[in-house]
């Protein structure tokens, strides 16, 4: 029923689950989420990602380098298309920038964000976006180097509705996740009633930014139905309708 489009299953807490991996994804499915899209933030960390996730054929996976990741040497870009030969791959990311977390001369993060669309572009799959801080140049960039030849989507979206409208103008999806649910996102819900509906994907970015009634607790991807939810209750639909169309979407964008 569900779809959870941007989730880092090797990061999520198995607490709940007495460390075991194949319980938390049987209450996963067992919530109704019949697709998950487990994204890559850094290479160190991606075969053994990979291996986790190889018995369940309901998981997809990225292959890229957060903006914000500290590697000891930056990912080229025959190493990215290399990775995202894998059948199971259906994008490039998450990539792009943030000015939140990392001061100084970032020019090296706008860098490493070329090389990941350069890859998207020759590896023929879609972009997942991260930008906190850094709306004007996320899509400047974007532009610049012809990501609208693949497309992709803003993950876990924050900004604002003219940020989204240009994204969308480059032909991105835009996601949102359990942000929308907190009190205070009464902009960010506004965006996502203007955002068109055959554009629009929704995520956990589990095991952070757990959705209500879990605020302030670890994340998984069986939350993703309270974003759903949310979505249902801003824009007048049925959470079967927003179920069907976004894993509709999700199909769209990810193949």
């Amino acid at each position: 029923m569900w779809v959870d489009s941007h989730c880092h299953l090797d990061r999520v807490g198995l607490g709940p689950y007495d460390g075991d991996f194949a319980r938390m994804m049987q209450a996963t499915s067992e919530a109704g989420v019949t697709r998950l899209l487990c994204v890559s933030i850094d290479l160190a960390h991606y075969g053994p990602m990979r291996r986790l996730v190889d018995p369940y054929s309901q998981v997809d996976v990225s292959v890229g380098v957060h903006p914000n990741e500290e590697v000891e040497s930056e990912p080229r870009l025959e190493q990215l298309v290399e990775l995202a030969s894998d059948p199971r791959n259906v994008a490039i990311g998450e990539t792009g920038l943030d000015y939140y977390r990392s001061n100084g001369d970032l020019e090296w993060q706008r860098e490493r964000f070329r090389t990941h669309i350069a890859a998207a572009r020759e590896a023929g799959k879609p972009l997942i976006i991260h930008s906190r801080d850094a709306r004007d140049d996320t899509i400047r960039i974007l532009a610049q180097e012809g990501a609208n030849q693949v497309g992709g989507v803003l993950h876990c979206f924050t900004e604002t509705w003219e940020m989204a409208r240009k994204g969308l103008e480059l032909g991105f999806y835009v996601s949102f996740s359990g942000i929308l649910t907190f009190k205070n996102a009464t902009d960010l819900r506004e965006v996502a009633k203007r955002v068109p509906l055959d554009r629009l994907l929704i995520e956990t970015d589990s095991p952070y930014l757990a959705p209500v009634p879990h605020r302030g607790k670890p994340n998984e991807p069986r939350f993703v139905a309270h974003v759903g939810a949310c979505i249902a209750e801003i824009r007048g639909m049925d959470r079967r309708e927003v179920a069907a169309v976004t894993q509709e979407n999700y199909r769209r964008l990810f193949g």
